[in-house]
């Protein structure tokens, strides 16, 4: 698991698949010219006042008027002598752009069809008797531009909305776009110009798959190497795990080391409500790869399109998303070895895909990345430990001894979430308590004090808690206790208790029942000591229901079911099994469970002045420890160390042997005599065989009510 504080990619590289630097686009020129055309249109080829007829009429009268111009018997135009423009109307021409008043023309009127201005004009002479006469000219006038602007500016403008709208649904960005590119792969391309900053260095815990990774990286680097002795490298590599533990970091380190092109994208993005575009998405993915080899190709989520065919009840409901995987099938099918493409995928549900996609000569190989075990554990600590200012209690061994069953995400939260803490807090440095705080708060959620308990809910409470931790103490199978609180948690647990597993893959019938036992404790101390029961057991049940109806039914260990295992997948609305034997495995279940619970009341009631003690303690301290219990109890009474104990001392004894070691070869350099060869003394091995099984951190919670 990597540290998630790595940049991916620097700000500096340029975006993923995009150019480096913003082309001019010639759109603009046409912009600017429509622009100059329309403002040149816009602007008035004079700057004459309007008049009104009748206040030409009164210019006439007081002998002001020099001359007219009709210009295309519409609109007159009229002259004025100097000194009134300079006297009378200096006010109106003052703000004149052009500076033109002294040329004139000074004002216009508009005249209709029929209007003839000699006529008009030898009226007014008439009536007032006036003798002065000035020119009346006629002209013709025609303004190209603007005709050519009317006719051509419906034209340019439905061309320009039709280039824009092609362009948007080409190739620009929003919501309803793509409409001609829909068919187009969506993948990231990260090439030599892109660089990703995650390499192998940054994954730790993950050292089995990150050997046959970089396998794969090495052949795209030098694949001469394997192809002269024959080998032919995986055309597929599948990356199966739980949620959180590194699949899609894995790939971000071989996109950083590898040096070649990398497309990168999800199964989903195959999927559309289109009928063809996912084929033709996974067709145009293929050609781009073909042109790039040697190169690789990250399908995360492949379950999205990936998944077995027919396995759907509504006949057609899948058609579309079963053509893309045939597609998808094809394409990887149609390779020749020596094409350089390999196709990496990551998905958390192997179960489901289509065994056509899981065989030789698509996915070749499939690389488990399960969760880390506690060496893995410790070395991703160190990694998310290392930008953390850490004070000097903080032990990563202790950290990862008190995380059982996290992935490389829960650890990482872990580390930032005591970060927060410790800020909160005003401290300088992250100490262990802060570590420890974290831990509970990604456990058991967030912590409410100030939650509003009732004093006799909150007996109830410690009761039930100190009822799974006499239980658990003096069961031999049963993981051993780290802590045990009544304070609220998340939304509804009001108390929990906490233990730490063995880290195993084998579970024997022994190790089930006193798991059940632990589970029943708070049910029946709470029957025991109050003499009615509450719903805080929900979670208890739900669990131990589950635990025994495995045992009968799925492992096989139950005498009157025999060695059978019915194993409910999910994808059949039949249960795999009659219902006479459905009746017994009910009955068998039950009986187990009674028998569980009689067992459990015969503990309590032996160690109930235990079961006191432990539950004053919690009321009034409200957290305890396993110190706490071993001053309450007494240590107990089995002698094997604990998972945290036996790891820490195991991992004591390797640093002082690994010291003595470098002194004994610092020893030897300084000797200038030659000594024996020994032989170096090799670390054992064991190897444990069986299913895997998830290792959990157990924490018992209080549902409210």
């Amino acid at each position: 698991m990597a540290n998630n504080n790595t940049p991916n990619p620097t700000p500096n590289n340029k975006k993923p698949g995009g150019p480096g630097r913003g082309r001019f686009n010639y759109y603009w020129i046409y912009f600017v010219l429509a622009a100059v055309l329309l403002l040149m249109n816009m602007i008035p080829s004079d700057f004459a006042k309007e008049k009104s007829w009748r206040d030409v009429k009164e210019m006439i009268i007081n002998h002001e008027v020099k001359k007219m111009e009709v210009i295309n018997n519409k609109v007159v135009y009229v002259y004025i002598t100097e000194e009134v423009v300079n006297g009378k109307y200096q006010d109106e021409f003052k703000d004149n752009f052009y500076n033109s008043v002294a040329k004139g023309p000074h004002f216009k009127f508009e005249i209709g069809n029929n209007s003839n201005p000699d006529e008009m004009v030898a009226e007014v002479r008439e009536e007032f008797a006036l003798d002065e006469e000035f020119p009346i000219e006629y002209d013709t006038r025609e303004n190209y531009l603007k005709d050519w602007i009317w006719i051509l500016g419906p034209i340019i403008l439905i061309v320009v909305f039709w280039v824009l709208i092609m362009r948007r649904l080409g190739g620009g960005g929003g919501p309803g776009g793509q409409i001609f590119n829909i068919g187009k792969s969506r993948a990231q391309v990260y090439d030599k110009d892109t660089k990703v900053n995650v390499t192998f260095k940054d994954v730790a815990g993950l050292e089995e798959a990150k050997t046959e990774v970089m396998e794969v990286v090495d052949f795209l680097k030098n694949p001469k190497k394997y192809t002269e002795l024959g080998g032919k490298i995986p055309k597929g590599v599948l990356l199966v795990g739980p949620p959180g533990t590194g699949k899609t970091l894995m790939a971000k380190a071989v996109a950083g080391e590898a040096e070649v092109p990398f497309f990168s994208l999800s199964g989903s993005d195959f999927v559309e409500m289109f009928v063809g575009v996912g084929a033709s998405r996974v067709r145009d993915l293929f050609r781009q790869a073909k042109e790039k080899a040697p190169c690789i190709i990250f399908i995360d989520e492949i379950d999205a399109v990936g998944r077995a065919r027919g396995k759907n009840a509504f006949t057609g409901a899948n058609d579309e998303r079963e053509n893309t995987l045939n597609q998808l099938l094809t394409e990887m099918d149609g390779f020749s070895t020596n094409s350089g493409v390999i196709i990496l995928a990551a998905t958390n549900r192997p179960d489901i895909l289509d065994s056509a996609l899981l065989r030789p000569g698509r996915f070749d190989r499939q690389i488990g990345i399960d969760k880390p075990d506690i060496v893995g554990r410790e070395e991703i600590f160190k990694v998310h430990l290392s930008p953390i200012k850490i004070g000097d209690d903080v032990d990563a061994r202790k950290l990862a001894a008190q995380t059982p069953g996290f992935a490389g995400a829960e650890i990482a939260n872990v580390c930032n979430e005591a970060a927060l803490i410790a800020a909160r807090r005003g401290n300088k440095t992250v100490e262990f308590e802060d570590f420890q705080d974290a831990i509970d708060r990604v456990i058991g959620g967030l912590e409410k004090k100030n939650k509003i308990i009732s004093p006799e809910e909150k007996q109830i409470v410690a009761y039930h808690e100190a009822g799974h931790a006499i239980v658990g103490w003096f069961l031999e199978n049963c993981d051993p206790l780290v802590k045990v609180s009544i304070v609220p948690r998340g939304i509804a647990a009001l108390g929990y208790a906490q233990y730490l597993p063995k880290e195993q893959f084998l579970y024997t019938t022994e190790q089930i029942t006193d798991s059940i036992c632990m589970a029943l404790g708070g049910r029946v101390a709470e029957d025991l000591i109050f003499g009615r029961i509450s719903t805080g057991a929900q979670n208890d049940l739900e669990r131990i229901t589950k635990m025994a109806y495995d045992m009968v039914a799925v492992y096989g260990m139950n005498d009157k079911l025999g060695n059978l295992s019915f194993v409910d997948r999910g994808d059949s609305f039949q249960k795999p099994y009659s219902d006479h034997t459905a009746e017994l495995i009910d009955q068998e279940v039950r009986k187990f469970i009674d028998a569980s619970y009689e067992r459990t009341k015969n503990l309590l009631i032996e160690h109930k002045d235990d079961l006191e003690r432990v539950a004053k303690v919690l009321l009034e301290k409200e957290i305890i420890f396993k110190t706490d219990l071993v001053a309450l109890l007494g240590p107990r009474p089995f002698d094997k160390l604990d998972v945290y104990d036996e790891y820490m001392s195991t991992a004591e004894e390797s640093d002082e042997k690994k010291s003595s070691d470098e002194k004994a070869t610092d020893k030897a350099t300084d000797t200038p005599t030659p000594v024996a060869e020994a032989e170096a003394p090799g670390n054992g091995s064991t190897e444990e065989e069986g299913t895997e099984r998830e290792e959990e951190s157990t924490t018992d919670s209080q549902p409210g009510n």
